[in-house]
């Protein structure tokens, strides 16, 4: 029971550094992993090797792809290529089908665009048209924060989710297939479970003049689309082309898509797609002052985080925690379950979705085989049940909780009623349906 109370001892330190001392999570990672190696006694040189082994190898598996996939969100936002989408979502629904259009315009932002990003730049425009519809801003606000938590948890390349991958040693494009189908699904039943929420809370947003549901400098909505959607297919196409059966044939073909379908080179020609955004290019964007400079920051900060995250749990696979958790869990049969509720209980406790995720693959990496979930489609389930686990529950220690509940004119009422219960019922659903789908085909 020694490397349990160890556990248990490192992620309540990891919750009381983040959430009450304010601390980086990078040293707070840091500090736990060798807090844990060396108190589980496999020694002070062991640990500083697993920890930058860890580290070294979760960046040099993903570091590119969160680079790129944060530059392609930078192009986005500011040429407005995000608002582009939005009005063109927005067009094809029509006013009545705001809510749904709103789910949909932040399910595919948040691909590339982190969800609180997501949520600033859409906020204008969701105020806008609910105006326009004459309708209570509450709906489309809970539509719109929903959607984009749902791919920002729970669909690469949002770093999160890639970041899990890594750790897990999870295929890119069947966590992507997956995750795609099971956030979907799950953000749809969650809208229609919420609804009569929102409905006893209507709230009727005021515009302020600068705030225009449209913007002529931006690039028409088609061009926006691609670079989300050419990376996306390709990944998909890359993962469907290397399945047993070889269902899109083999040859040519198959190594073709094989060679787009890896995650870099898709993230790498979506770039060079993004680079297209601009009305106007000017070198000065690509410059460390500008778009790229910018992205780069951002990244970095994203980048040791992920590090420090798999140098974590190289220490807890190095310490024979998967063992010791096997004997405990023996004859149980959670399956996804374990994941799920080690990344709510992290997420709730210190608000960051992507801290709980990176910190429970890391738990959970070692016991993979005791749980089940030791094979393609497993480990691609367990990502995608962690991510829906760091949904669990958005409330006062979470950032994105008050930028939802601030631009949209929420109290702290309308927040928990809202934004925490969208959070929490979002997570549910898409563990139940994992649940499901795991006694189909696992």
């Amino acid at each position: 029971m020694y490397p349990l109370i160890l556990l248990i001892s490192s992620i309540g330190f990891i919750v009381l550094a983040g959430s009450r001392l304010r601390m980086h999570p990078f040293l707070v990672l840091l500090l736990a992993a060798f807090f844990y190696g060396t108190a589980s006694g496999i020694g002070v040189l062991e640990t500083l090797e697993a920890i930058t082994g860890g580290f070294g190898n979760t960046v040099g598996r993903i570091g590119l792809i969160i680079v790129l996939g944060m530059l392609i969100g930078t192009f986005l936002e500011h040429s407005g290529g995000a608002t582009a989408m939005a009005m063109w979502v927005l067009e094809l629904i029509g006013p009545r089908g705001i809510n749904w259009a709103m789910a949909a315009v932040g399910y595919i932002v948040s691909v590339p665009v982190f969800c609180d990003s997501g949520f600033v730049i859409l906020s204008s425009l969701m105020k806008g048209m609910a105006n326009r519809g004459g309708i209570p801003v509450t709906g489309p606000a809970v539509a719109l924060a929903m959607g984009l938590l749902a791919t920002h948890t729970m669909v690469p390349p949002t770093p999160g989710p890639v970041a899990a991958a890594a750790i897990l040693g999870a295929n890119m494009g069947t966590v992507l297939l997956w995750g795609l189908i099971v956030s979907l699904f799950s953000l749809m039943i969650t809208l229609v479970a919420i609804r009569p929420v929102y409905k006893l809370l209507p709230i009727y947003a005021e515009v302020d003049k600068a705030d225009r549901p449209y913007d002529t400098g931006c690039p028409s909505a088609g061009h926006a689309f691609l670079p989300v959607l050419i990376p996306i297919l390709l990944i998909v196409l890359g993962a469907v082309s290397s399945m047993p059966a070889r269902p899109l044939g083999e040859g040519m073909v198959y190594r073709f898509l094989i060679l787009l379908g890896n995650p870099v080179i898709a993230l790498v020609l979506g770039f060079l797609v993004a680079l297209t955004l601009p009305k106007r290019f000017d070198k000065s964007m690509l410059s460390g002052d500008g778009w790229v400079g910018q992205s780069l920051v951002q990244a970095g900060s994203i980048l040791l985080i992920t590090g420090a995250g798999g140098a974590f749990g190289a220490v807890l696979q190095s310490s024979g925690l998967g063992s010791e958790l096997g004997l405990l869990l023996a004859g149980k049969p959670l399956g996804i379950w374990v994941p799920f509720l080690i990344a709510a209980v992290l997420k709730t406790a210190q608000g960051s979705s992507t801290v709980a995720l990176l910190t429970a693959a890391s738990i959970i990496a070692p016991s993979l085989a005791t749980l089940g979930l030791d094979s393609e489609v497993g480990r691609a389930f367990t990502v995608i049940a962690i991510g829906a686990g760091s949904c669990v529950v958005s409330h006062a220690n979470d950032s994105y909780f008050w930028v939802v509940t601030q631009l949209s004119g929420m109290d702290l009422r309308h927040g928990y009623s809202l934004v925490t219960l969208g959070s929490a019922l979002l997570g549910l659903f898409s563990a139940l349906l994992l649940f499901f789908l795991g006694m189909l085909i696992l």
